[in-house]
């Protein structure tokens, strides 16, 4: 495995550090002209754009926020695409097949639209007037989170005064260096958790509100694709309604506690786990230092910090199983 380079990770978001004042001005310049937001994207961006919609959720009395998934949209059409819906599109490659369709499907629409990738070249890019462009990266994951919650950000600060925007400003380009703190300080554990569990080809991943994004990031979009490991994501708020019974004393648990209004409810997993099995790995977010990061706003970017720990374990146990995290067995080489 290469070993981790702080500087060259810093670096690679240069690119979305750049973009950050103009999506909160774009965001703060549209504001008055919405009345929803209609966030589209397949995979990891479908997360980063769940988590933001907790938020907006949270914070907005006036908005409307949906998520969807590009083939989905495009079979729903949904009837209320007006010129007062912003439709958000993030495709990290830029290429994704569904994402293109979509992108090209919204031409025809009255909606205003925004889209977030790496290069002005990708084909998304092709069918979207406004962009932000976080440039080449091996992290596009946490480029496409910046730029996108500094734009709701933008959003939240012009049509419901919010009153934080200048706190996740300072904040969201603080963030690469606490990323990679956070790589630096969680890789000694990492290495020892996929020692443990590298047999393991069942692993459950618990969080709750915003910090669901990061499990489902790590468990599906990490794990499931490159280490083909049965990985089930769960929201604490839902364990109980089922997923709970299929916990016993062999079964490894990922926890990951942030530090929102929804902590309680994985608190409250967190002793169901600790009482039936003894194979808890629990990550919490207050924990980690975070140089930078304004405690008014460490709830919304905890579970980035958090994820980025857990991810060590990933790379770890890509070592052990020889199968880099770069590893697929259908995407990109099979039609379907």
């Amino acid at each position: 495995m290469t070993p981790f380079d702080a500087e060259r990770f810093e670096r690679s978001l240069d690119g979305a550090v750049a973009q950050l004042d103009r999506a909160v001005e774009y965001g703060l310049a549209i504001a008055g002209t919405i009345d929803r937001i209609y966030f589209i994207a397949p995979g990891a961006p479908n997360r980063i754009m769940q988590g933001l919609r907790y938020w907006l959720e949270t914070y907005s009395s006036k908005l409307e926020v949906r998520c969807y998934y590009p083939a989905e949209f495009i079979a729903m059409n949904p009837p209320r695409l007006d010129d007062r819906t912003l439709v958000v599109l993030a495709s990290k490659s830029g290429k994704t097949m569904e994402s293109v369709a979509v992108a090209q499907f919204l031409q025809s629409k009255p909606c205003q639209r925004v889209v977030v990738t790496q290069s002005a070249d990708r084909p998304i890019a092709q069918f979207v007037d406004i962009q932000f462009l976080i440039g080449e990266t091996p992290e596009p994951f946490y480029g496409v989170f910046m730029i996108l919650q500094a734009l709701v950000g933008g959003i939240l600060a012009g049509r419901d005064d919010w009153p934080l925007m200048s706190q996740l400003l300072a904040s969201l380009k603080a963030l690469p260096r606490v990323l990679a703190q956070a790589v630096v300080s969680n890789d000694a554990r990492g290495a020892s958790v996929a020692a443990d569990y590298q047999n393991d080809r069942i692993l459950y991943l618990l969080g709750s509100g915003p910090m669901f994004t990061l499990t489902y990031y790590v468990g599906v979009c990490i794990l499931q694709e490159s280490q083909w490991m049965h990985c089930l994501p769960i929201e604490a708020a839902e364990l109980f309604h089922g997923p709970f019974e299929a916990i016993d004393e062999k079964l490894p648990v990922v926890l990951m506690l942030g530090e929102d209004a929804s902590r309680p409810l994985m608190e409250r997993a967190l002793a169901f786990c600790q009482r039936y099995t003894e194979r808890t790995i629990v990550y919490d977010s207050k924990t980690i230092a975070m140089p930078g990061i304004d405690p008014a706003v460490r709830p919304i970017l905890a579970p980035y910090v958090l994820g980025i720990a857990v991810e060590r374990i990933a790379a770890h146990l890509a070592e052990l199983h020889d199968q880099p995290l770069t590893t697929t067995r259908y995407m990109g080489k099979v039609a379907y």
